[in-house]
């Protein structure tokens, strides 16, 4: 599939697919008159480094976690070798904590809407 396809099945803007390719994070065959062409694993891996964005993990980790999980379901391959142990771990704790203030934020806002007789749901 071409970018723009990708793009839209995703939700990804062309651009930062783009930028994805620069740092390494998704790679595409060239197509006749030089067009980039992905196949169908790629959905899953920019879902992926989707994911990886939102819960806060940068452009190098994620590089250097990409490559440790399969593209087809995320589950770990032969690259999860120890040497990325400590700094996921650091991460995975960075990551409880922003859970944890994000769970602090709702039972404000649902103490809020309580209080202002709303239905936090």
């Amino acid at each position: 599939m071409r970018i723009g396809e990708l793009a839209a099945r995703t939700g990804v803007s062309v651009r930062s697919l783009r930028y994805y390719e620069e740092r390494g994070l998704l790679a595409a065959e060239r197509g006749s008159g030089g067009q980039r062409e992905y196949d169908e694993a790629a959905v899953a891996r920019v879902e992926r480094i989707q994911r990886m964005f939102a819960a806060g993990l940068n452009s190098e980790t994620v590089g250097e976690l990409l490559p440790c999980v399969h593209d087809a379901d995320g589950t770990p391959n032969a690259a999860a070798t120890p040497f990325l142990v400590d700094k996921l771990t650091a991460e995975r704790e960075r990551i409880d904590r922003a859970l944890r203030d994000l769970h602090h934020t709702r039972d404000v806002l649902d103490a809020v809407l309580r209080a202002a007789g709303g239905d936090p749901a």
